[in-house]
């Protein structure tokens, strides 16, 4: 399958260029599309420069930040145009990790239409957070579980594999979400279809370098959309 690693940036600059040495290291099969938001800091320009020493890095140039949902949908039908079977959502940040990657791409050949690189499977860890936020997290993800009725263990991972072909049945341009809540949309559409959703356990790390895009208003985005999907399902099945 040929696939292509989706990296969504803004101010990455001190992380993109060892990221991408990393990811053709650790995957030296994929291809890679960093989708910038017009990074002030001229994360674009270096993700340029390095990609034209590594080969096969591509960069797609946005006019602005707008959220994480709209560039993934950019790079989404950038990367389709471009014939690929498999698209790998990934963060920035060295949060996932590149040696993964393979991994989540050997789901997909086992029969997999989504692979979610999971925290909290059996193997799964986030090392160094603390008890308040390893709850948070935790929780809400099974409040997310729960309302929506998905038989996933952590719907709000970032990093995945997706077959073209699931995000194409899907409709994926025509979803609403521009946070994170991108993911949980996606997750939704896909599990009604009855296509196979796999998880595979990773090690998550917090950033090391840059700043964290993670805000409130999406927070509170995520929280209020999975509360409407969840009463939308449930009175839809009720009227049924």
């Amino acid at each position: 399958m040929r696939a292509a690693v989706l990296v969504p940036t803004f101010q990455e600059r001190d992380n993109i260029e060892d990221l991408l040495r990393a990811i053709r290291s650790k995957a030296p099969e994929v291809d890679v599309l960093v989708i910038d938001d017009a990074s002030p800091d001229g994360t674009a320009d270096a993700a340029e420069a390095v990609g034209a020493e590594l080969g096969r890095v591509d960069v797609l140039r946005r006019a602005g930040k707008d959220g994480l949902g709209n560039a993934y949908r950019a790079g989404f039908a950038h990367a389709l145009a471009q014939g690929y079977d498999v698209l790998v959502t990934f963060d920035a940040d060295f949060s996932h990790d590149p040696a993964a990657i393979p991994v989540l791409l050997q789901a997909l050949e086992d029969g997999c239409d989504l692979v979610i690189g999971s925290r909290y499977v059996d193997g799964g860890s986030t090392p160094n957070w603390p008890a308040h936020r390893r709850a948070l997290s935790r929780y809400g993800n099974r409040y997310t579980g729960w309302v929506l009725r998905l038989p996933v263990r952590d719907i709000t991972s970032g990093f995945r594999a997706y077959r073209a072909t699931t995000l194409l049945a899907i409709e994926y341009a025509t979803t609403r979400a521009s946070g994170y809540a991108f993911m949980t949309e996606l997750a939704v559409r896909i599990e009604a279809q009855g296509a196979r959703i796999g998880e595979v356990p990773i090690e998550f790390r917090d950033r090391e370098r840059g700043i964290s895009k993670m805000s409130g208003r999406i927070i509170a985005e995520s929280m209020a959309r999975v509360t409407w999907w969840g009463v939308r399902g449930r009175l839809g099945r009720t009227r049924r």
